[in-house]
């Protein structure tokens, strides 16, 4: 067996509920290896048809680091043709995690070089999750070492899956109250931290000056439930 299918076995093993096919799947994930074959030569196929190379119709382990992992699953499609689908999960499998934090009723947002997008964002601390490390304890560690505080209070405000089409992700969002804005992390590629007032943060998401999809979700579901100052009560 291929190391990309024998850390595949492993992975189905280590974490079965990213594997699992519910009754209503309208995307089945196959696991006999007859059926596996099957699934990669129909996706070789069209890759081939299209000019594109084969070996993209591997399943298995396809890349692996400390932080992502992706996978190839080999599936079978609403109306039965079969194929391959893509995926990432955490390498740690554990949940990242994002801070709305709040200081004195403002909203306190940092600016953030992310060299995914190569500029500036303005947004919420966040960060991957560690393995053996609840969500609320790696929340408070993010957040000491994004503005150098430690939370007075942590409230849940839920789960949010960044991007059901291709990851696994699950992050747990909080509203973080603070006291006071400590040291920045500049190693993190943080320059500065600005505070507005809840209503303001709905004005720069409504403008788009605010585009990362963490901050917009933890805003969001801070404000309807009514826990900002200027929310919905």
């Amino acid at each position: 067996m291929s190391s990309a299918r024998s850390d595949y076995a492993e992975l189905r093993k280590r974490s079965p509920g990213h594997f699992a096919n519910p009754p209503d799947a309208a995307v089945e994930i196959l696991d006999e290896a007859e059926q596996v074959a099957a699934a990669e030569e129909a996706k070789a196929a069209a890759l081939r048809a299209r000019g594109l190379p084969t070996e993209w119709s591997r399943t298995g382990v396809v890349y692996q680091d400390e932080y992502v992992t992706l996978v190839r699953d080999p599936v079978r499609f609403p109306g039965g043709a079969l194929g391959t689908y893509i995926r990432s999960l955490p390498t740690s499998g554990a949940d990242g995690v994002v801070l709305l934090p709040v200081l004195d009723g403002a909203i306190v947002l940092v600016e953030h070089f992310r060299h995914a997008t190569r500029r500036w964002h303005l947004e919420a601390p966040r960060g991957f999750g560690e393995a053996g490390v609840p969500a609320d304890e790696q929340a408070a560690r993010e957040l000491r070492e994004e503005i150098g505080v430690a939370p007075t209070r942590l409230v849940d405000l839920g789960t949010l899956h960044p991007d059901t089409g291709t990851a696994t992700d699950t992050v747990r969002l909080y509203l973080a109250e603070i006291a006071e804005i400590g040291p920045l992390g500049a190693g993190e590629g943080i320059r500065a931290a600005q505070a507005h007032p809840p209503q303001r943060v709905g004005e720069l998401i409504r403008d788009g000056v605010i585009t990362d999809s963490f901050t917009i979700a933890a805003w969001t579901r801070a404000w309807l439930r009514g826990l900002l100052a200027t929310g919905p009560g």
